[in-house]
């Protein structure tokens, strides 16, 4: 199970709350920290420029697992850049880019100031469009509301159970 963080803050705790319940249930799992990739801007005019260091880590990592979390704040209404922007050079770097979101399942959260449903139907609108399985259910906190740990649970033993077909 790959699990991906938009933020290094409160995002990336709930990165970690999904990766404890993982190991928890004896399941492999690896977390990433989007900003920690430091990807640069992508834009056509430095597309040529090839894939960085951290854009191999990803596209590898998402070759290795066959289930995604991802975790990220409402940024104005929508994605995070950082989010939009791993997308944008997987897209345009990597030989098999369908291969890496067909069929693949993929769970929502997000601990946001900004509400956070927006972003959860951004992304699942984003996700779907490339061809993911976009679990029904998610898990949104905000510094008011703690992440439901039982939605946790949940997810990453739906996520588990997808894993499981062929």
């Amino acid at each position: 199970m790959l699990i991906l963080s938009a933020t290094k803050g409160s995002n990336l705790s709930l990165a970690q709350s999904f990766a404890a319940e993982a190991k928890s249930k004896n399941l492999s799992v690896e977390t990433i920290s989007l900003p920690e990739l430091q990807l640069p801007l992508y834009d056509s005019l430095n597309q040529a420029g090839g894939t960085s260091e951290g854009l191999l880590k990803l596209a590898q990592a998402l070759r290795d697992h066959k289930s995604l979390v991802i975790c990220a704040p409402e940024y104005n209404g929508s994605i995070p850049p950082v989010v939009s922007n791993a997308i944008a050079w997987l897209s345009v770097s990597t030989e098999d880019f369908r291969a890496l979101f067909n069929g693949r399942p993929v769970a929502l959260a997000s601990h946001s100031g900004g509400g956070g449903q927006k972003v959860l139907l951004a992304m699942r609108q984003q996700l779907s469009h490339l061809g993911c399985t976009v679990l029904g259910r998610e898990v949104l906190a905000t510094s008011q509301k703690a992440a439901n740990p039982e939605a946790i649970s949940a997810l990453v033993s739906q996520l588990s159970a997808l894993e499981s077909l062929p």
